[in-house]
């Protein structure tokens, strides 16, 4: 065998070997890589090869390529929104084979999963998350995270955005929510359920871990200043500091009593109040003590059994409210006004004008003071002086028995000595004979 031959032959042999060798690495390639053609509904994972607005290319297990395009480019979790080549991410099979032979995919399912996935995260971690105002109603807003739909309740909202609306006008409130449509926001999840597709969040709790620090530098006792930003039926808020907001509750306003907090403070008023109570991101304030109590000088100003004239500001079931200057509130008990059979209160007195009252009690402690039409009668004295005459008929009635009894029991013993005297008598009578 010549040696051009042994050399041909060699050759051929190395090149068998060679293509058995490929195929039977091509063979443990489908082996290992399980190339098994997906189906419409699983999920597969990619890598990102291009992303532009309109479509994203996935290289899916380096043998197939699979593509995210038209409606189905749905940026269901945050995740999405941002994607660029090198990315791994999840995607739902729509089409095995599209008109250019590759995966037709969605971000639609696997990216609701994924939604879901980070909600709870967020939820167990007290995270902030953020979310979209989709529509309104009158008792809060609908927000979406993705394709998942929640509710952020009216009574959630943040300081700043919560609408205080004067008279509680439902028409106005919801006006003031719908101006939040399509606006992001950010929120902590207050309730979470993915069984009972339940999204519940709180805008406040976010704005509270935003503002604790800023809140913890206040303490009950502070005295704040601020400007009046809104007024509602039951007080009025003002806004201090770096962005805290305050309430003064209608009560504490000032001492007297006042039906609408408007006749006291208007929207941008300068006003200096003292914090009473902070609850979380609430914070309590009181105008009424940086002014001094009038009702501790009240004795001066009025006596028992003064006649005083009294402007009725309220009549209720029970009495009338009655202003006896700009500081003293009082109140005539329907028990001290005057009765007429068929007729209420309403038909005696009317709000507005000013009676005649008189002053029946006081208790300057619990800011009382009573009317009445009618003046105090001189009852507990006469109580007194019957009680003194009752005290000092029983002394004379138990001296004059304590008496009749002395006087008997001397009788007895007078009688007692005589007949013993007789008895002795007796027997010296008998001794004699």
């Amino acid at each position: 065998m010549t040696t051009e031959l042994k050399q041909s032959l060699t050759n051929d042999k190395n090149s068998a070997v060679a293509v058995k060798v490929d195929n039977s690495d091509f063979e443990k390639l489908i082996t290992d890589f399980k190339v098994n053609p997906p189906k419409v509904g699983d999920i597969v994972k990619g890598t990102v090869i291009s992303a532009s607005k309109s479509a994203v290319k996935l290289d899916v297990d380096g043998i197939m390529v699979g593509i995210v395009r038209g409606r189905e480019l749905y940026r269901e979790a945050p995740e999405y929104a941002s994607l660029k080549v090198g990315d791994e991410v999840e995607a739902t099979v729509i089409d095995v084979e599209n008109e250019n032979g590759e995966l037709e995919l969605s971000f639609s399912y696997a990216g609701h999963q994924k939604a879901w996935e980070t909600l709870n995260n967020s939820f167990e971690k007290g995270e902030v998350i953020s979310v979209k105002i989709k529509e309104a109603n009158k008792g809060g807003l609908i927000v979406s995270y993705g394709q998942i739909v929640g509710f952020l309740p009216v009574s959630q909202l943040s300081p700043e955005n919560y609408p205080r609306v004067s008279g509680g006008d439902k028409a106005k409130i919801l006006e003031k929510l719908r101006s939040f449509i399509n606006k992001d926001i950010d929120v902590k999840i207050m309730d979470l359920s993915e069984k009972e597709d339940k999204l519940i969040v709180s805008e406040k709790m976010s704005w509270s871990e935003k503002q604790k620090d800023v809140i913890a530098e206040y303490k009950p006792g502070s005295v704040v200043e601020g400007t009046i930003t809104a007024i509602t039926s039951f007080g009025a808020f003002i806004s201090f500091g770096q962005n805290l907001e305050g309430l003064i509750h209608i009560s504490e306003l000032a001492w007297q009593r006042i039906e609408n907090p408007a006749d006291i403070v208007k929207i941008g008023d300068k006003i200096k109040a003292e914090i009473i109570n902070i609850d979380g991101a609430k914070i309590f304030l009181s105008a009424k003590k940086l002014i001094k109590d009038p009702w501790q000088d009240v004795k001066k100003k009025y006596k028992l059994n003064d006649k005083v004239s009294g402007l009725v500001l309220k009549i209720n079931p029970f009495g009338l409210f009655v202003k006896l200057d700009n500081d003293i509130h009082a109140l005539a008990h329907i028990s001290t006004l005057p009765k007429s059979e068929g007729q209420s209160l309403a038909d005696s007195f009317k709000v507005g004008q000013s009676y005649d009252f008189f002053v029946i009690s006081m208790e300057p402690d619990k800011h009382r003071l009573g009317l009445s039409t009618k003046p105090l009668e001189a009852k507990e004295p006469v109580k007194a002086e019957k009680k003194d005459t009752e005290e000092k008929n029983i002394d004379d009635q138990k001296t004059a028995e304590s008496k009749k009894e002395a006087k008997t029991k001397k009788v007895k013993v007078k009688n007692t000595e005589k007949a013993e005297e007789e008895k002795e008598e007796e027997v010296e009578k008998k001794n004699n004979q």
